[in-house]
């Protein structure tokens, strides 16, 4: 409803529709005063036609642009009136009581002195001339303008009496033989704005229930589009919140809250496979610590209570068990602190880093025990050293367990570098291929494996914008590292 309210608040801040009835005033007294300056012409038996363009062609007024002027001084009576022009009067005055019984204007005629020659008012006789619009066109400008009135009488609706407080003004100019030769005056009260809308009252009504109408439909689609929707969409967000499942919306309205749906939707499907992601992490690391820590109470209790008795082999292997043990759960430990920080990278713009000062500082430090062999001069990556040489290291440690040798190419394609790793091992088998990246998966457990390399090395790797994948390979395994060019 206030929407639809601005424009009529406009037009009444901007007085528009009261400047049209000022303009709708004034030209209807030009026209009147066109025709008494005609009459009197006529009277002076002049045959050249009025010249009333100055004042008929000029903008209309405008009660936002125009001024309105003090009331006009009273007049006074000075010489009696030019014989011709009271003679003319004379004629004039019965024709200006009948207009002024029909029009509600005040006129009067002047002589060219400014002395009122025929009035519809008391002041025969009297002169004009100290008005200062009447003497502009006693030299021959025809005048229009508002001036306010000395006092403003209460209207009514349905009366004649008009409660505005201005009136407006003409004055237009007889041009006789020789100069002007005498002035009509007319001016009168606008309509008052609250007499014309009473007027149009019943009209007004009817706009007024279309425009309630229109609001009331408008408020109902705003509710079915948008209001009932974001209802919909904020207690899916409750029950998101309190763990429950949710689907988009079947019906959105608008493809805002279609858009924030489907987020909504993912983003409780993404914290959801999160929360049970992490469930089953805390699972698994708790049964990876708990071999070792099994292992290292037994073997503790054993040696507290048999030290003295147990054989010197024994206590051999015990304390060969607690080392082992104890290894174990620091590379656990050293691992998980390295999957953490992979997991918590996120895809950003990272300095392009080459590939070939890391791989050779990998390559002396796996030797002898890794041959390796690469074409990566020129190659770099979306990543920080630091972060690179991770991902390569935890990949070259799976290979050394499995492989002596491993090959490292490189190639680019649709704005990617493709890397990839081949080892000569046994490879993969086909039932463990599809669980190589999850967590705490390995084949090695006996020799240490923790499981969490190629966890790491995805990590790492989707944190650049990219993917490592296992790909079909004649021969041992091979990796494929997807990863967007640098500039």
């Amino acid at each position: 409803m206030a929407v639809l309210s601005l424009p009529i608040t406009g037009l009444w801040v901007l007085r528009l529709y009261e400047s049209a009835l000022l303009r709708q005033t004034e030209s209807e007294l030009v026209a009147q005063a066109a025709v008494l300056a005609g009459v009197f012409r006529a009277q002076l038996h002049l045959a050249t036609p009025i010249d009333a363009t100055n004042l008929s062609q000029r903008p209309g007024l405008d009660l936002a642009d125009d001024p309105i002027l003090a009331p006009p001084p009273e007049p006074i009576r000075t010489a009696p009136p030019q014989p011709q022009a009271a003679a003319i009067g004379a004629t004039l005055a019965p024709v200006l009581r009948d207009a002024q019984a029909v029009t509600l204007a005040a006129i009067r005629v002047t002589d060219a002195r400014g002395t009122v020659v025929a009035t519809t008012g008391a002041d025969l006789g009297q002169n004009l001339a100290a008005w200062q619009e009447v003497a502009a066109v006693l030299a021959g400008a025809p005048i229009a303008s508002t001036i306010r009135r000395n006092e403003k009488l209460a209207s009514t609706p349905g009366s004649f009496l008009r409660g505005t407080g201005i009136r407006v003004f003409v004055a237009l100019p007889v041009q006789g033989a020789n100069g002007v030769a005498g002035v009509i005056v007319l001016s009168r009260t606008p309509r008052d704005l609250a007499q014309t809308l009473w007027g149009k009252r019943q009209a007004l009504a009817g706009l007024a229930a279309v425009l309630v109408a229109l609001g009331g439909i408008l408020a109902y689609g705003l509710s079915r589009l948008i209001t009932g929707p974001l209802a919909t969409v904020v207690q899916q967000a409750q029950r998101a919140a309190r763990g429950g499942e949710i689907a988009p919306l079947a019906y959105p309205g608008t493809r805002e809250v279609a858009e924030l749906s489907l987020s909504l939707t993912r983003m409780a499907e993404t914290l959801d496979k999160r929360a049970r992601y992490i469930t089953a992490f805390a699972a698994s690391v708790s049964h990876e610590f708990k071999t070792p820590l099994a292992a290292l109470r037994g073997a503790a209790e054993l040696l507290d209570e048999h030290i003295e008795t147990l054989p010197a082999a024994e206590r051999t292997r015990l304390l060969a068990l607690v080392t082992e043990s104890t290894f174990r759960l620091d590379r656990l430990v050293r691992r998980l602190l390295d999957f953490a920080r992979a997991d918590m990278m996120r895809p950003g713009a990272q300095a392009a880093t080459p590939l070939a000062p890391i791989l050779a500082t990998l390559t002396a430090r796996y030797a002898p025990h890794l041959q390796i062999e690469s074409n990566l001069t020129d190659t770099t990556a979306p990543l920080p050293p630091d972060a690179l040489e991770a991902l390569f290291a935890c990949l070259l440690d799976n290979a050394r367990t499995h492989a002596t040798t491993l090959r490292i190419t490189a190639a680019k394609s649709n704005g990617r570098v493709l890397i990839d790793l081949t080892d000569n091992g046994p490879g993969i088998t086909p039932a463990n291929a599809p669980k190589i990246f999850e967590p705490f998966f390995t084949t090695t457990r006996a020799q240490g494996g923790t499981g969490l390399g190629l966890p790491i090395a995805r990590a790492i790797t989707r944190a650049a914008g990219g993917e490592i994948t296992l790909i079909p390979s004649p021969q041992g395994a091979q990796f494929r590292i997807d990863l967007p060019l640098t500039n």
